[in-house]
């Protein structure tokens, strides 16, 4: 199997050494998105709950670029710098979600890029 990088000007560009996605066979791992606006690649500001839906549509545009959607992801991982935020995040991915739901890790963590508050990666499998 040959790796395919997935990339799409409808999410942030990589803002470091890393591709938006990489697929292998019917597997895309998608690197983490944070709250940041493709087109000017500002962070969203305001309520966390704004980032939030930004990282969800920039998660789904990278799913889309592979030839997928959010429905098709089996595994997301949730970065948090502050775990009171952590209903919020479940607040708005109901909003992108139906059940079954993807497996999912909430992790708090001291920083993260571009001193945003959430980032979240997550595993696609196309059958």
């Amino acid at each position: 199997m040959s790796r395919k990088i997935i990339q799409t000007t409808s999410a942030p560009a990589a803002i470091g050494t890393y591709s938006q996605a990489v697929s292998l066979g019917n597997t895309t791992y998608l690197s983490g998105q944070i709250g940041l606006v493709p087109e000017t690649m500002e962070m969203v500001e305001g309520d966390i709950s704004l980032r939030i839906h930004q990282v969800f549509k920039n998660l789904s545009a990278v799913c889309e670029a592979a030839g997928g959607s959010l429905d098709d992801l089996v595994k997301v991982n949730v970065f948090l710098t502050d775990m009171d935020n952590f209903a919020g995040v479940n607040e708005v991915m109901a909003q992108y979600f139906n059940e079954p739901y993807p497996a999912r890790a909430a992790v708090a963590v001291r920083d993260l890029p571009k001193n945003t508050d959430i980032e979240i990666d997550a595993v696609m499998v196309k059958e």
